[in-house]
């Protein structure tokens, strides 16, 4: 694989990984979110899913984001019988989002960007320090 190769590839990873990002800081946003009406759900945590594929222009690998997947577990309940969405037992339905697995995940897919710009920049620069060489 030649340099231009890595980094098309490191590019993917970071547009996936910017995706994946997007995708859990909605989630944080609405880790506090609760039914708007008696039985309702409230927001429903995503779950980024990410897809590989073989390009056989630079033969190697690339990522992209797919269509994020809805997390089926069940959702957390409280006691709040004044709350507008309570049900006839007083309790609220609130989000299944759990804030410290997505504070995690946002961590794992920071240095994930990270990386893939590590490759970038030194792919750049081992391109730069050829051209100079060739120069000379």
């Amino acid at each position: 694989m030649d340099l231009l190769s890595a980094i098309k590839v490191a590019a993917t990873g970071l547009r996936t990984q910017s995706g994946r990002m997007r995708i859990i800081a909605e989630n944080l946003a609405n880790a506090d979110s609760t039914a708007k009406t008696p039985g309702g759900d409230p927001y429903r945590r995503r779950v980024p899913v990410v897809n590989s594929r073989f390009d056989d222009e630079i033969g190697a690998y690339m990522v992209r984001n797919a269509r994020p997947k809805l997390d089926m577990r069940a959702f957390k309940v409280r006691y709040d019988p004044g709350h507008p969405a309570a049900d006839e037992k007083g309790y609220v339905k609130t989000s299944n989002v759990n804030s410290l697995i997505e504070t995690a995940d946002l961590r794992e897919a920071q240095r994930s960007y990270e990386a893939n710009i590590n490759v970038i920049t030194s792919s750049r620069r081992m391109i730069t320090r050829t051209l100079d060489i060739l120069k000379a």
